[in-house]
């Protein structure tokens, strides 16, 4: 089972102190050591580094530790393999460009009978049940939008609806992110926290760090994270539901799919006893 990171934020902001708690998973007190990868977004630009080593000890996942690179929009990815083999094509995430803008997708779960799926001009260049599905939701909007849709929120519940398809292939949990909105889809584990004044502590799972977001931030500040496992142990986060979308814009959470039902939240277990990840 992969595990998912990704960010909405109003201001730009460095994800380095989430990202420190998720590389620990990737083969060191997680088994995602098949790969890792980031993207961040600069204005219509983006930066994505990649590795197809373990997370823990990737001199290059260390460099994104040390750089504190400032973005809106954040999707990262550690990987476990099931679909395709171990290789920098197939290491998360996947970006193209559609509409004259570039789409980051990152996929955790497993799907069977992808092979159908039509990808149009949407060519994947690995070998993964991930990147064909992107290459797929990608093709349904162009399909649906030949121009750029004038709303989008109304796009993105379009795309929860292509998710619920890929959904009925297997497991399917995603986000899907354009440097401006963060769209995430939930089959069975995704959870999201939202910070903002008054700011607190928070401490690491899988690291021995503590950090105070009031020193950190102004009281204007709006900072949603997302991950497939709560990544901190003295903070609440929402767990998702199956079937569930959320669009976050610049960290407020503008379009959910379950109206009213963010009202269960996940204690995060203490350091050292962390909640199982199954694979699938």
């Amino acid at each position: 089972m992969c595990e998912l990171l990704g960010m909405s934020a109003n201001v730009p902001t460095d994800i380095c102190f989430s990202f420190s708690g998720l590389m620990q998973r990737g083969g060191n007190t997680g088994p995602h050591r098949d790969g890792w990868g980031i993207t961040f977004y600069e204005g219509k630009g983006f930066r994505t580094f990649k590795d197809p080593n373990p997370s823990y000890s990737s001199k290059i996942a260390e460099l994104v530790t040390d750089y504190p690179i400032k973005s809106c929009a954040v999707v990262s990815h550690i990987r476990q393999a099931n679909r395709g083999g171990v290789s920098l094509e197939n290491t998360h995430p996947f970006t193209r460009e559609l509409w004259g803008r570039y789409w980051t997708f990152a996929h955790n779960g497993q799907l069977t009978g992808y092979d159908s799926l039509a990808t149009g001009r949407f060519r994947p260049v690995g070998d993964t049940d991930s990147e064909v599905s992107f290459c797929w939701l990608l093709n349904q909007l162009e399909e649906r939008y030949p121009q750029p849709p004038e709303d989008m929120t109304e796009m993105f519940k379009f795309v929860a609806e292509c998710c619920e398809q890929l959904k009925q292939l297997g497991v399917f949990n995603m986000l899907l992110s354009d440097g401006e909105y963060v769209m995430t889809f939930c089959t069975n584990h995704l959870y999201w926290i939202t910070r903002r004044a008054p700011f607190g502590k928070a401490t690491l799972l899988d690291e021995d760090m503590t950090v105070n977001f009031q020193e950190e931030t102004t009281p204007n500040d709006v900072v949603t994270v997302v991950a497939t496992q709560p990544l901190t142990g003295n903070e609440t986060w929402q767990r998702m539901k199956p079937g569930e979308f959320n669009l976050f814009h610049f960290g407020e959470l503008q379009a959910s799919n379950v109206e009213a039902l963010h009202d269960i939240p996940f204690a995060a277990p203490k350091p050292g006893n962390q909640a199982p990840t199954e694979p699938l």
